[in-house]
């Protein structure tokens, strides 16, 4: 085959090799985002942020928190430089419509295992300073009541991660 015609070929199959490339890397991203960061008594893995639209001044961020300690813990505040404000939120049926509500304070007890996740418990990031773009990370800071402030790097992602945890 001559190269007048193996090169046209070959660009057509450029864009199916790019993307695998993408998926690869974005894939080992994840899995070293993903990994378990220890605080004191507490847990804190598959921490993601979802990305959003240019012109969205709000992004959520979900992660999971286990407590590996004998008492009670409280999830009491978070904040990020990415956005203006950070609150805890939750999601509520009011009269049938689904609606999000800021709590002060999430109860995590002593053994339990805690799942921040769309649809339900999360960190609301408010006034966006940027939009949060897929491929890129915010830093994450928690702050309990008794284990103090930790920090968490936390990947943008377009959809969740695959969970490589199957502990229930």
């Amino acid at each position: 085959m001559s190269c007048r015609r193996l090169i046209p070929r070959l660009f057509h199959l450029l864009p199916a090799f790019m993307c695998l490339i993408s998926i690869y890397y974005a894939g080992s991203a994840v899995a070293q985002h993903n990994a378990s960061q220890r605080h004191g008594n507490l847990e804190i893995s598959s921490a993601w942020a979802r990305a959003t639209p240019p012109a969205a001044r709000t992004g959520g961020v979900y992660l999971t928190v286990v407590n590996h300690g004998s008492g009670a813990e409280r999830l009491i505040a978070a904040g990020s430089p990415a956005a203006g404000q950070a609150e805890l939120h939750t999601h509520i049926n009011d009269a049938g419509v689904m609606r999000m509500k800021a709590v002060d304070a999430i109860l995590l007890g002593p053994g339990e295992r805690l799942s921040l996740r769309p649809g339900g418990l999360h960190v609301m990031l408010i006034d966006l300073k940027a939009p949060l773009r897929e491929g890129t990370s915010l830093t994450l800071t928690l702050t309990f009541a008794g284990a103090g402030t930790v920090t968490v790097d936390v990947p943008v992602l377009r959809t969740p991660p695959v969970a490589s945890d199957h502990r229930h």
